[in-house]
């Protein structure tokens, strides 16, 4: 049976964090189907920072309730320059790292990630054996990836993050989805981001054309019917395990997503 990679953003840019809660709502999501947990560094208001120790403390709680896969973002607007983003990455329990693939409008700033970025951000993951999940925006970005791969080692399979939803970027659409999806190489594997979800079709319609992983959360989306908004992050990952459940495939577990992933043993 396919097994579909849930991976939870659960914190929403500028929101306070209390690391007890966050791990409290974590251990649930992976009860309910979540394998991965992916956070940016974050400072306890909620807002971008590059010192480790909060997410550290924050990742710290949530490993003693759950054995969920780590990763940290090297991604976000933010003043910081591309060393400082990659902070996260010293993390010690770090096993998987957004790796963000060229520069977009972003709403309404310029999201800079320029070639060096991209030289700069592989090394480190790399050096550290951690794992890349490649965040693109726009079809141009996997050939930017692609680019880099052919004048460095990249570990193959590439796992390319198709971001939809973002002003100035991809929208969620079914038509985009067929063409962004067409430019994922054969030998890469991919999953989705909804960014502003305001339905479940898409995601339904990105797991049905073989999408293996799939983030939910509040970073991205609270919304879980016409009607109502998620209270906890839970919540959203119930509802896209039923979905996945019903598709007849399955969620995997955090030990099935390293083997998935192949993320190396700590």
């Amino acid at each position: 049976m396919r097994k579909v990679i849930i991976s939870l953003a659960p914190v929403k840019a500028g929101t306070p964090v209390d690391a007890d809660a966050l791990a409290a709502d974590v251990e649930q999501c992976v009860k309910a189907g979540a394998s991965m947990c992916h956070l940016h560094c974050r400072k306890p208001d909620g807002f971008l920072t590059q010192d480790i120790s909060y997410m550290s403390e924050c990742f710290d709680k949530i490993l003693i309730k759950t054995d969920v896969v780590v990763q940290a973002s090297t991604g976000g607007i933010s003043n910081m320059s591309i060393k400082e983003r990659c902070n996260p990455l010293q993390y010690k329990r770090t096993e998987t790292a957004s790796l963000n693939g060229g520069s977009t409008n972003l709403w309404e700033d310029i999201y800079l990630n320029s070639f060096d970025d991209i030289r700069y951000c592989s090394r480190e993951v790399y050096k550290r054996g951690i794992i890349p999940e490649v965040e693109v925006f726009d079809t141009s970005m996997i050939l930017n990836i692609e680019s880099v791969a052919a004048e460095m080692p990249y570990r193959r399979p590439i796992f390319y993050n198709l971001v939809f939803g973002h002003k100035g970027c991809m929208q969620p659409t079914m038509e985009s989805l067929a063409v962004f999806r067409s430019f994922v190489p054969k030998d890469a594997r991919w999953g989705v981001t909804h960014y502003g979800r305001d339905n479940w079709n898409f995601l339904a319609a990105a797991i049905a054309m073989g999408a293996g992983i799939v983030r939910i959360g509040f970073e991205d989306s609270y919304y879980l019917s016409e009607t109502q908004n998620a209270v906890v992050n839970y919540e959203l990952v119930e509802k896209l395990t039923n979905l996945i459940r019903s598709m007849d495939f399955d969620t995997a577990t955090p030990a099935e997503a390293r083997e998935i992933l192949n993320v190396p043993k700590r």
